[in-house]
């Protein structure tokens, strides 16, 4: 597992762009056959990519050098949401069937979970989060339809989008942990503008479905220091509770997803994103 250590806004000011890129960006998510993970000290989040292709792949539990619990998610929360083709997460014996942008909360307690794909050659890609939780609640499925869908912005300044609310409490009752996917309309390159912060709230985006020539700048950086960072498809990016955060896409179309707020949330981006 990937750590990541919380830096002062002071010292983030003066990095260059390696420097920035190694405390911030993520990058190799979905290798075949893997769960690649990064702990982050902000609000002690874990940000990970599952591939299954030639076989499961089953949620580490030997993680108590991270998490210093029993198991993964003793004390912890999970979100996912697929961004690849149709798959499968077994949680504790019981299986839930996750098509192509469909989600999933798993409540704090779950010993066992094993992801699947239902095709190798089209397998899935499950993005997800997994924070603090002070209690359980039930295991919940979510479509796309069913994830409170709020749209914002407008085509005149480039930023129409729709984001869908997957954890979020119009849905689902959750610890800490929110997780959304932003739809940009066509046209429109910003996925969150005006650029804004949140004090108590750090957040995680993963930007995808992005053609191989496309990149995303992603705005990062106190209001008054911005620096950015360059994202390609199925990256992501931490943002701390400190920073700014925004998105504009070089190709039209850029998404967002899952993420995670001090609180809660999650978030990423591509032609989506998913920010938590």
């Amino acid at each position: 597992m990937d750590i990541r250590d919380t830096i002062h806004p002071e010292h983030a000011k003066a990095l260059d762009t390696e420097g920035l890129r190694a405390h911030f960006h993520i990058s190799g998510l979905f290798a075949p056959d893997a769960m690649n993970m990064t702990y982050t000290h902000y609000d002690r989040v874990i940000v990970f990519g599952v591939c299954p292709v030639s076989g499961t792949v089953e949620a580490p539990n030997d993680v108590s050098d991270v998490t210093g619990t029993d198991f993964l998610l003793q004390r912890r929360e999970m979100g996912i949401i697929n961004i690849g083709g149709p798959g499968k997460v077994d949680v504790d014996g019981e299986t839930y069937r996750l098509a192509r942008q469909e989600g999933l909360y798993i409540g704090a307690g779950a010993r066992n979970i094993v992801f699947s794909s239902d095709d190798a050659a089209h397998p899935a890609k499950f993005y997800g989060n997994c924070a603090p939780a002070h209690t359980h609640y039930p295991n919940k499925h979510v479509t796309i339809e069913e994830a409170s869908p709020v749209t914002l912005g407008a085509r005149e300044t480039n930023n129409e989008r729709t984001i869908y609310r997957y954890l979020h409490p119009k849905v689902m009752p959750s610890c800490q942990l929110l997780m959304g996917l932003t739809k940009l309309a066509p046209g429109s390159n910003w996925n969150t503008m005006p650029p804004h912060l949140h004090d108590r709230r750090m957040e995680v985006y993963v930007y995808f479905d992005m053609a191989p020539e496309a990149v995303v700048f992603h705005m990062m950086g106190k209001p008054q220091e911005t620096r950015h960072i360059v994202v390609r498809n199925e990256e992501a990016v931490i943002s701390p509770p400190w920073s700014i955060h925004s998105g504009c896409g070089t190709l039209g179309d850029v998404r967002r997803k899952p993420g995670f707020r001090g609180h809660g949330h999650g978030a990423a981006a591509g032609p989506d994103v998913i920010n938590v």
